[in-house]
């Protein structure tokens, strides 16, 4: 019996620096940055280490998107304010980092009888001829949980990594107790 494994796709955080930041200096300063304000507000600089993508907009206020750990996404901020820093836009203060989404993909290593799983668990949507996977209201931890008959899931919603693993687990194991997991 393998035991359920996890790994984190992407995480999406909200950054506030409390003040506002000149995108036209950061672009004609910044070299690979894109701003293009008429058909966007915010100017996107993308990292390649860590592999992330921020949205910079001028009150201040950045989304960190693409980063596979908490550690990356400060990681990233940190890498991007110096970047600032060293071509004169200067970013006084410590930026504030939230976390507000986190998407993993997990395996139980086992099939899901989806159909069972509907009927027996609560805070669930399944309708397969709109969508192949049952959805699950997980709380807590509060995500939700699209799973597959293959035994592949997405969760979505979580706000720290720890979250990701409990939140597997515990499917893992309620599928495993309402006896719907048919072990490869």
């Amino acid at each position: 019996m393998t035991k359920p494994s996890e790994r984190i796709e992407n995480i999406v955080a909200s950054v506030t620096t409390n003040q506002r930041i000149d995108l036209n200096a950061v672009s004609a300063n910044v070299p690979g940055v894109e701003y293009n304000p008429e058909h966007f507000p915010g100017l996107v600089y993308r990292l390649s280490k860590p592999r992330a993508t921020a949205l910079i907009f001028s009150t201040g206020k950045m989304v960190c998107t693409g980063a596979k750990s908490e550690k990356e996404v400060h990681n990233a901020v940190k890498k991007i304010i110096k970047n600032l820093n060293d071509r004169n836009i200067v970013i006084t203060g410590t930026p504030e980092i939230t976390i507000q989404n986190i998407v993993a993909s997990a395996n139980l290593y086992a099939e899901v009888n989806l159909e069972k799983a509907a009927f027996l668990l609560e805070n669930v949507m399944y309708e397969p001829e709109q969508f192949p996977g049952l959805i699950y209201r997980m709380d807590p931890p509060k995500v939700v949980i699209l799973i597959f008959s293959s035994g592949k899931m997405v969760c979505t919603g979580a706000k720290h990594e720890d979250e990701v693993k409990v939140s597997v687990e515990k499917v893992y194991q309620r599928l495993k107790d309402l006896g719907v997991l048919y072990e490869e």
